[in-house]
């Protein structure tokens, strides 16, 4: 894992997003966005996985595009970005695009070290989340999801079902005590991804983030 930071090393929010070459070229961006929609100050620390679709993913599934499937990696790169996390008197936000969304949902199904998670068109559909995230308890206070409003309107039967998926795990978290918030963006799940992932992580912010007990 590969780390880059941006914005105030010295802020009390950081945010972590995981990343891979498509977002870190787009990365410039992103934090522009997050300053214009945004007053409060902050330091994100991008971590550029080397196996996308194995690093973020919770558990082993058949691949649903292409030929790679997905090898369940997400409990190692968890490990490695909780030893980001270490300092109490920091408050941290975990977010991302698409698989990396999912992984913060995931990751804050499994640890309370996140004060909020921004899920920006996070892969909804992927097999078996739906059950997890009803099995389990989100540990964090403010949950941002997004999707586009053409990503559901896909050929692909498995990735087709995302706009449900996220519909429902929305009633999950908001049921769960979480403070869940549903956005509609236009365009397909390839569209904005920068200015996506931004809206996210601004709307966490944007309110007092109790800091963990």
């Amino acid at each position: 894992m590969i780390i880059s930071k941006y914005g105030d090393p010295s802020a009390e929010l950081v945010l972590i997003q995981p990343v891979d070459e498509h977002d870190l070229a787009g990365m410039e961006n992103e934090i522009r966005e997050i300053r214009r929609l945004s007053e409060v100050d902050f330091c994100l620390i991008a971590c550029k996985v080397k196996n996308w679709n194995g690093d973020l993913s919770p558990w082993e599934a058949p691949a649903v595009f292409g030929a790679e499937a997905f090898s369940g990696g997400a409990e190692n790169t968890l490990e490695e970005i909780l030893k980001l996390c270490e300092d109490r008197e920091k408050t941290y936000v975990i977010g991302g695009y698409s698989l990396a969304g999912l992984f913060a949902l995931w990751a804050a199904l499994q640890t309370d070290a996140f004060a909020g998670v921004a899920a920006a068109s996070p892969s909804a559909w992927f097999p078996g989340f739906l059950d997890h995230a009803k099995e389990r308890e989100i540990a964090c206070k403010r949950v941002y999801l997004s999707l586009g409003d053409r990503e559901e309107k896909t050929r692909n039967p498995v990735m087709a079902t995302v706009g449900d998926c996220i519909r429902e795990l929305e009633k999950i978290f908001t049921s769960q005590g979480a403070e869940c918030t549903l956005e509609w963006n236009q365009g397909n799940h390839f569209k904005d991804a920068d200015l996506r992932t931004a809206k996210a992580f601004a709307w966490v912010m944007n309110e007092k983030l109790m800091r963990r007990p």
